[in-house]
């Protein structure tokens, strides 16, 4: 499984790429709002910085907008995903930007249903969005569950992108669902890395090897 950030903030993006984990980036119109820059400037430098699969929503709810924004997105960088939202335009947008050769994720997938949607479509990847589900009092993992299963089923070749991530729980039992990426923002990331008994364990070595260093002064 592919580990992305979730995130239009470049200083996260360089930190945690630092790491040597990091698949891709997803963005989306309320990250790029929160980076106050110019998206295009934005992704230009994500897609520097980040080899993998980076995506980028378009903002247009209109087919031929939807197509002639993906079209810009994509001639930034041979690595940018387009975006488009999981509703009619979209899916005739995803039919048509796959067949140039363009990548699409389709987001905001609450449904198995759209999931098969977005897989006739032609879709790149498509993206569920399991912590909004939680918020309603659904069963987001659930729905990420009986996608993966129909997708094998079938034999479609659209990734599953587990989205939503609301913390390191969601990452592991997207994990053991058999989701092919999950993105989640950075807080969520750094939370991976963190075990008590890590910590613990770090320091009891580097006490140990100072009282022997001292020791053999």
């Amino acid at each position: 499984m592919e580990l992305y950030l979730d995130t239009a903030d470049v200083a996260e993006i360089r930190e945690l790429a630092a790491w040597g984990v990091l698949g891709g980036v997803t963005t989306n119109p309320s990250l790029m709002a929160k980076a106050g820059r110019s998206p295009r400037e934005v992704i230009a430098e994500i897609t520097a910085l980040v080899p993998g699969p980076i995506s980028a929503e378009v903002i247009s709810t209109e087919t031929a907008g939807m197509i002639e924004e993906g079209r810009e997105l994509a001639a930034i960088a041979e690595n940018v995903v387009v975006k488009v939202p999981l509703i009619p335009a979209g899916l005739a947008a995803c039919r048509a930007l796959s067949d140039q050769g363009i990548k699409v994720n389709v987001t905001l997938c609450f449904s198995v249903n759209q999931a098969i949607l977005a897989a006739a479509a032609g879709a790149w990847c498509v993206s569920p969005f399991l912590g909004r589900l939680d918020d309603i009092n659904q069963d987001g993992m659930q729905l990420l569950r009986e996608i993966i299963e129909v997708y094998r089923t079938q034999g479609y070749q659209t990734r599953v992108l587990a989205a939503s991530i609301r913390n390191p729980l969601h990452v592991t039992q997207a994990a053991q669902a058999g989701a092919d990426i999950v993105t989640m923002p950075a807080a969520v990331m750094r939370q991976l890395v963190k075990h008590p008994l890590t910590e613990a364990g770090l320091q009891k070595f580097l006490a140990d090897y100072r009282q022997m260093a001292e020791a053999t002064a």
